[in-house]
């Protein structure tokens, strides 16, 4: 199957990020045909500092690779290098209904957040995202649960688009994590962790070790004692618990077992050990990649190649089906 997935270049992903979406990459790119791509594009809907988007872009695909993105099996690139996600994109906005597009959850959560900064790009970020998937012909797309509803509407417009022109487009399926497709926040358990919210309510997967023990001793958890799996009832351990469940590689039953009788304090003390042992080759890889810029921007440019193969050919036939010049 050939696979599209991408990150924003903002910082540092979080652990909510790596299990939503980008240990799904490191498994698929094995057995599929895997293209990985920094949204520039996208991340320029809300606000950013222009003179760190350089900076943003190769730190995010360093990343990208030291979470184990192997650049021989999958193309690694940047948006803005492949002119073809826009021309799509205003393509496929001439078919897509403007009432599909008001009900997106995304678009109405950062208005709110952001009230001095809404623009038409936020408003028609959903038609960039299907035209990113489109363009490669994709089949399917690993995300988290939050992003379910812009790959169900790229099926719709892919659908309407082969209606119209003839049958172009494969209606991509969304690939979710069997568990911790959403990972809640370590300061609020009933809102998903983010990057927005205040640094000690997420993981970065390149935090040091202090800044991982600080963060979980003081996580939310619940009333009474049980490390107990109870998402109404115990939010916060339950959250806890799954991010340990997906690191540690056994079931939440299990750790439960362990953990019968005990205090909240030695189970956080325990996940604590654990995220510092799983993430510490990520720390390291990151760490030699940052010095090694020339070598990422190498990368990037054969991604870009490999990328514009696909996406000119796609185009192509798209203006033709279109009754555009080619």
């Amino acid at each position: 199957m050939r696979i599209f997935s991408g990150i924003r270049p903002t910082g540092n992903i979080h652990i909510g990020n790596y299990l939503g979406a980008v240990k799904q990459w490191i498994e698929l790119q094995e057995k599929n045909e895997c293209v990985f791509c920094i949204v520039d594009m996208h991340a320029v809907t809300t606000p950013y500092d222009p003179k760190e988007m350089k900076k943003n872009i190769l730190e995010a695909a360093s990343i990208y690779l030291a979470a184990g993105v192997n650049p021989d099996k999958s193309i690694i690139f940047v948006q803005s290098d492949v002119r073809e996600h826009v021309e799509l994109a205003w393509l496929l906005g001439a078919i897509t209904p403007m009432g599909e597009l008001s009900r997106m959850t995304q678009f109405k959560e950062k208005s709110k957040q952001h009230k001095d900064y809404i623009n038409a790009g936020l408003f028609n970020y959903p038609v960039l995202m299907a035209a990113d998937i489109m363009l490669y012909k994709t089949q399917a797309v690993p995300v988290g649960k939050d992003q379910e509803q812009h790959v169900e509407l790229t099926r719709t417009i892919a659908r309407k688009f082969n209606q119209k022109f003839g049958q172009t487009f494969p209606e991509p399926e969304a690939i979710l994590p069997k568990a911790g497709a959403k990972i809640m926040s370590l300061q609020n358990p009933k809102k998903k962790m983010s990057k927005t919210d205040e640094s000690k309510s997420y993981i970065s997967l390149f935090d040091t070790e202090e800044e991982i023990e600080k963060k979980i001793m003081s996580a939310t958890t619940d009333s009474g004692k049980g490390v107990i799996y109870n998402v109404t009832k115990k939010p916060g351990i339950s959250n806890l618990l799954t991010i340990y469940s997906l690191l540690d590689g056994r079931t939440i039953q299990e750790i439960e077992k362990e953990f019968k009788g005990k205090g909240y304090g030695d189970f956080k003390k325990s996940l604590a050990k654990v995220l510092i042992n799983y993430l510490e080759p990520f720390r390291r890889k990151q760490k030699e990649l940052l010095t090694r810029e020339v070598y990422v921007q190498e990368i990037l440019n054969k991604g870009k190649s490999r990328a514009e193969v696909i996406a000119k050919t796609t185009m192509q036939e798209v203006k033709e089906k279109m009754g555009l010049t080619s």
